[in-house]
């Protein structure tokens, strides 16, 4: 099985369509969210899954979406009720 990864995936989508389909999709791979936000432990293949289906979603000229990668190595830092991201042992994804 494939090592996951961090990643914080972001979005500023125009059309409340193309909204709600996002966060939909964004849902599936999420262990944490806060706004238009998202935390994703993905591995390398659930990564391309996520991208395609998103980029089958947005609109390159009015929308916005990034998908970046932690460092393993950097500190987690929390303020208020957030709670630290963990990589529990399995995911549902869907």
């Amino acid at each position: 099985m494939s090592q996951r990864q961090l990643f914080i995936a972001a979005y500023d989508i125009s059309s409340d369509e193309r909204l709600r389909d996002a966060l939909l999709v964004l849902k599936g791979y999420a262990s944490g969210c806060q706004e238009s936000v998202f935390e994703c432990f993905l591995t390398p293949a659930e990564r391309r899954d996520l991208l395609g289906a998103v980029n089958g979603i947005i609109d390159p000229e009015e929308d916005r979406f990034v998908l970046i990668r932690l460092d393993p190595r950097g500190k987690v830092r929390t303020r208020g009720r957030a709670v630290v991201p963990r990589n529990p042992p399995w995911f549902y994804v869907g």
